[in-house]
């Protein structure tokens, strides 16, 4: 008999609202996470004195740890400070670096991991995915999908607003990694998950003509969503490929480099406008760079303070950072010359487009 279904595993909660902090305790409980609140709570250094202060009425059992976050040493300090008593859960409150931090220590040690999102710069928020700094790298490793996924929007419209609005580049590289997605099976016979596909595409579509901005309650839910959207497509294909692509190795291999400045979801916003201009994919580049220009997000590599040379470095590096993957990078295999000459055929594309 032929399988007709298949089972996807899935945060039991996924909550967007404004005060969901305050509430976390009654919520973990209802749900049967955690029903006295015996549970590890990560914070990263920033706003960790107002969030226990907010935890503490309903989660007067938790223990709490600040943590630097973002590096894989960190997380491992971690995993050791939890091994010392039997919790519920790890529930990371904070921005990407903390609640990937949390996130691999969980996994490492087998703890459900509770994400609360006080900002909205990545998809890791959701993901089965953590991505830390180590050996001048940030790689990215494998951990437990969310037991829950929690956005606070109190939190997020206090915080600084280009890094919100840097999930919006976030979420725009899906357009182009599905592309190359596509591309890898085309030349290379490589497996389309489409029902990842059609999550990772969904996220963005919601979001690339959408009028609203950071101060619409109703465009920030939205953003939420399709970031989180986002992190299920990953989980439900086994791989970051929904929503990674030559977008992504731009952005890798600036880190390796060392080069520019930015956030990890302006630079593979710009990676993936680039992508999409190789691609010669005239329509989707108009639409995507109307989006990044209106949120006021980088669309040349000036905007991350990166020279055009240095641009080009970047470019040729960045099939380095990951070699198992196909790309329009690795498909077209340009010269530095010829990497210079699509930058500036895509400098003049942008302000034929935009002026």
């Amino acid at each position: 008999m032929p399988l007709l279904a298949r089972t996807v595993n899935t945060p039991l909660i996924i909550e967007v609202r404004r005060g969901a902090i305050a509430d976390l305790g009654p919520l973990l409980a209802d749900q049967r996470i955690s029903a006295g609140g015996d549970v590890a709570v990560v914070v990263g250094p920033g706003q960790g004195e107002r969030i226990v202060e907010l935890i503490r009425p309903t989660l007067g059992s938790a223990d709490v740890f600040t943590v630097a976050g973002g590096t894989l040493d960190a997380a491992l300090e971690l995993g050791d400070k939890l091994r010392a008593r039997s919790y519920d859960a790890v529930v990371g409150i904070g921005g990407g670096k903390t609640i990937d931090t949390a996130k691999y220590a969980a996994a490492r040690y087998g703890i459900p991991m509770v994400s609360v999102a006080t900002s909205l710069a990545n998809d890791g928020i959701a993901s089965p995915i953590a991505t830390l700094d180590h050996d001048g790298g940030r790689p990215s490793y494998g951990a437990h999908i969310p037991i829950a996924v929690v956005v606070d929007l109190d939190f997020v419209e206090s915080g600084p607003d280009l890094h919100n609005r840097a999930g919006i580049g976030e979420l725009l590289s899906n357009i182009s990694a599905l592309a190359d997605w596509e591309l890898a099976r085309e030349m290379c016979g490589e497996r389309v998950d489409g029902l990842a596909a059609t999550l990772a595409r969904t996220g963005a579509e919601a979001i690339i003509n959408h009028p609203g901005d950071m101060s619409d309650d109703g465009f920030v839910t939205i953003l939420a969503e399709s970031l989180i959207a986002s992190g299920l497509a990953m989980a439900i294909s086994g791989t970051s490929r929904p929503c990674s692509g030559g977008c992504h190795e731009i952005m890798h291999a600036m880190h390796l480099l060392r080069l520019g400045t930015g956030s990890h979801g302006e630079q593979v916003g710009l990676g993936g406008l680039f992508c999409t201009f190789l691609r010669g994919d005239l329509p989707r580049f108009r639409q995507m760079a109307s989006c990044l220009h209106r949120h006021g997000l980088p669309i040349l590599p000036a905007d991350l303070d990166l020279t055009d040379d240095q641009f080009v470095d970047v470019v040729l590096h960045a099939p380095r950072t990951r070699p198992d993957r196909y790309t329009i990078i690795e498909h077209l295999d340009l010269s530095p010359d010829g990497i210079r000459d699509r930058l500036a055929d895509y400098a003049d594309a942008l302000r034929d487009h935009l002026r």
